[in-house]
């Protein structure tokens, strides 16, 4: 084994990248579960916690026939707003680009754009953001993820699916093989 990179051989690189995979199917899927619970402590001015926005967005997909992808960028397209609120759609998005497909990717990185249609207006920029993304092949998944899901999910009487009840679809999600560095 080698002491700087500079050194590493075609061995080294295959050990260590078959110890990365064996950590992250084992790992990836509670660390994601435990960062979910975490987001309980974001309140940032709604009538729910950022965990209980993310079980109700999640829910609404379920309920919505969402594929087993969809419920999970659902669930986890905030939380990036663990380490920034203004630029958590891209953490989340890297968080969950090695699992789900390129279009998840993109309308996770941009949502806030897309739900700026509903209160950009009220910060001094424009309602319209999305547009921009009109001809990108996401831009329904994105629509789908904030018009049907995000957006609607702030009130605090919806009855959510527990945190718990999505770990199976966490778990499959995230112990799949994942895309190359």
């Amino acid at each position: 084994m080698f002491t700087t990179m500079l050194e590493g051989t075609q061995e080294d690189w295959t050990h260590i990248a078959g110890e990365h995979m064996k950590h992250q199917v084992s790992a990836a899927p509670q660390q994601i579960m435990d960062s979910l619970a975490r987001l309980a402590s974001i309140e940032v001015g709604f009538g729910a916690n950022q965990l209980e926005h993310s079980l109700m967005t999640a829910t609404l997909a379920r309920q919505d026939g969402a594929s087993d992808e969809e419920v999970v960028a659902a669930l986890c397209h905030d939380l990036g707003k663990l380490m920034s609120i203004p630029n958590h759609g891209a953490i989340a998005a890297e968080i969950l680009k090695p699992y789900v497909s390129d279009d998840l990717y993109h309308a996770v990185k941009w949502h806030q754009d897309f739900q700026g249609r509903y209160y950009y207006e009220y910060l001094g920029k424009s309602k319209d953001m999305r547009e921009r993304f009109r001809d990108e092949p996401w831009f329904a998944v994105a629509e789908k993820l904030v018009d049907r899901w995000d957006a609607p999910a702030f009130d605090p009487d919806f009855k959510a699916d527990s945190l718990e009840s999505f770990a199976p679809v966490v778990t499959k999600v995230f112990s799949r093989p994942v895309r190359a560095y």
